[in-house]
């Protein structure tokens, strides 16, 4: 079966130029012209990737991407950003809120399939794993769920990731090149610095269980008892 991707963006010779490349690279396209189609769409369906534009008529993309992360089912579904923006502040704002990949405009259509190749790639690799349990947190990796002594976390797709990867491995210290490599692969456009506000945020969250997570000054992060 054809893995669905669902466009969001208002411009049609866009939404033309992904469908067409991205249905010959042998996958299935919905597009939505604004938010209100698309999370009408969402309603009944769950694509396997979502490529969303920051700026559309209706709704800021952060918005929508915002609506898609406090959706269980859609835990686990990737967000790629596609806007004109090129700021920095906007690409760390994108990747905060859960977004898996930054393309800015204008892109070539083999960038556009092979990010979308390459994201899925990463959010299939993982087989089933089992959950993790560390000194009262608990971190499910197939339900993309978080608790801490029993109290749920709302975590975003990234901060979610940084977690298990830091998990995966009890203090051993990942590097924050490599935590850029888990999350964004050879396609990272980002600076070292974004892992440190991911970090921040997802200590905020931890509340009793932030102290888990330990900064190796020069190095990266490590989580541990």
């Amino acid at each position: 079966m054809k893995k669905l991707i669902a466009i969001v963006e208002d411009e049609p010779d866009i939404v033309e130029l992904m469908t067409l490349h991205l249905e010959k690279s042998g996958f299935s396209v919905k597009s939505c012209h604004n938010g209100v189609e698309f999370l009408r769409f969402i309603d009944k369906t769950v694509p396997a990737l979502v490529l969303l534009d920051l700026m559309l008529p209706d709704m800021e993309g952060i918005e929508i991407c915002k609506n898609i992360r406090r959706r269980e089912r859609f835990a686990a579904v990737p967000v790629i950003m596609v806007t004109a923006k090129s700021e920095e502040s906007d690409k760390i704002l994108g990747l905060e809120l859960g977004a898996d990949d930054y393309m800015t405009k204008p892109f070539s259509p083999k960038e556009l399939v092979a990010r979308v190749k390459a994201v899925l790639r990463r959010h299939t690799a993982a087989g089933p794993a089992a959950p993790i349990e560390i000194a009262g947190l608990s971190i499910d990796r197939e339900r993309y769920e978080a608790m801490v002594n029993g109290r749920a976390v709302e975590l975003t797709s990234a901060e979610f990731k940084i977690l298990a990867l830091l998990a995966s491995k009890p203090g051993w210290v990942f590097s924050r090149e490599k935590i850029l490599d888990h999350l964004w692969g050879d396609e990272k456009a980002v600076i070292d610095r974004t892992v440190d506000v991911h970090i921040r945020h997802l200590r905020e969250k931890l509340g009793e269980a932030a102290h888990l997570i330990k900064n190796i000054r020069g190095v990266g992060y490590k989580l541990e008892e």
